[in-house]
């Protein structure tokens, strides 16, 4: 799971605000850890997450490597190719980290939520999560990556309103979410509930 916030750009609706064009496919992750949680449980989703973020490192390596290596003399786009794989170091690092804090607490706030409601109310794991979840994420990544490099005032708004706007991205896609999750759990024969599961990120089983 790559994070599409590396190599964003900020656009504007009409003046409004900016937002990051990764907002458009980024909560799309979310949506899929909801899932996993509520389907499988809290520890086969930390596999995923795990497995996501060496994938994003891997990335990241393989493309500091390929932007390193010498081009061919008669390559006339390098640095058009440099521009489209050469990332800013701080601006992965921060992503890295934003995604492995924000996905783990989603994971934890969902598996949780199941417990404490019974069950019930998928809608409210599903949002209740990603608003915490996302929050994190966004009070790690935006800081990391782009305090002092933007004003103040605008690392603030867009921070906030790519929160609020990836929350109700989520929260449009609650029906698919009910409908992934009402099929996984049929086909699948399972509804796992955390009852006895150990939370911390740092563990290979329940």
């Amino acid at each position: 799971m790559a994070d599409p916030r590396i190599g964003k750009h900020l656009h504007r609706c009409e003046g409004a605000w900016a937002f990051g064009a990764g907002i458009l496919f980024f909560p799309l992750s979310y949506v899929i850890g909801d899932i996993l949680t509520e389907v499988y449980g809290y520890a086969r989703a930390r596999r995923c997450i795990w497995a996501g973020f060496v994938a994003m490192l891997f990335m990241a390596l393989m493309s500091w490597v390929v932007v390193g290596l010498p081009p061919d003399a008669s390559w006339p786009n390098q640095p058009a190719y440099e521009a489209v794989f050469g990332q800013v170091p701080r601006i992965v690092f921060a992503s890295i980290c934003a995604f492995w804090a924000g996905e783990f607490v989603n994971s934890y706030v969902m598996a949780r939520m199941k417990v404490w409601t019974r069950g019930r109310h998928l809608w409210t794991r599903t949002i209740g999560s990603t608003v915490v979840g996302q929050g994190v994420d966004s009070l790690i990544f935006y800081p990391l990556a782009f305090w002092g490099v933007w004003s103040d005032e605008l690392v603030l708004t867009v921070m906030v309103t790519n929160w609020a706007l990836k929350v109700g991205w989520e929260a449009l896609l609650t029906p698919v979410t009910y409908a992934v999750v009402g099929w996984l759990k049929r086909k699948e024969g399972l509804d796992i509930y955390d009852e006895h599961t150990a939370f911390t990120p740092f563990r290979a089983g329940v």
